[in-house]
C-alpha cells in the first residue's frame, strides 16, 4: 500500500507541478489560448495565486515525505489540492466545460487516496 500511495502521490505531483508552473510563467492570453478559457474570467493575480498553491502542493507531496522533515504535511497538502479541484470542478460546471469536470473528478479522486491513505492507513 505503502509503494501504491508513493505513485499515486507522485503522478499528484507531477500534473500539479506542470500547471502550476504554466499558469506561473505564461501570460493570461497564452493560457486562454492554450485551452484554459476559464483564465479569460478570472485576474491574472489569482492565476498565478492558483498557479502557486499547485506547485506548493505538488512539492508539499513528495519533499516531506522524502526528506522525512515534518511528513505529516503530505496528507495536508492532498488536502490543499483535492479542495483545488472542488474549485475547479464549480469553475468548469458554471462554464458547463463538462469533459473538464471528468479529468477534474479524477485527480480529486487521486488527491482524496492520498489524503485518505496518509491521514489514517499509512500515515509516516
Amino acid at each position: 500500500m505503502n509503494v501504491f500511495l508513493w505513485i499515486v502521490a507522485s503522478v499528484l505531483a507531477a500534473v500539479f507541478l506542470f500547471a502550476g508552473s504554466a499558469k506561473l510563467a505564461q501570460p493570461k492570453d497564452k493560457l486562454v489560448a492554450s485551452g484554459m478559457g476559464w483564465a479569460d474570467d478570472v485576474d491574472p493575480n489569482v492565476i498565478k495565486g492558483i498557479g502557486l498553491v499547485e506547485v506548493l502542493g505538488a512539492i508539499g507531496l513528495i519533499v516531506p515525505a522524502l526528506t522525512d522533515i515534518l511528513p505529516g504535511l503530505v496528507p495536508w497538502a492532498a488536502t490543499g489540492l483535492a479542495i483545488v479541484m472542488l474549485g475547479a470542478i464549480g469553475v468548469h460546471a458554471r462554464r458547463k466545460e463538462w469533459p473538464l469536470i471528468g479529468v477534474n473528478i479524477v485527480i480529486l479522486a487521486l488527491a482524496l487516496i492520498v489524503m485518505w491513505g496518509r491521514f489514517s492507513e499509512l500515515p509516516f
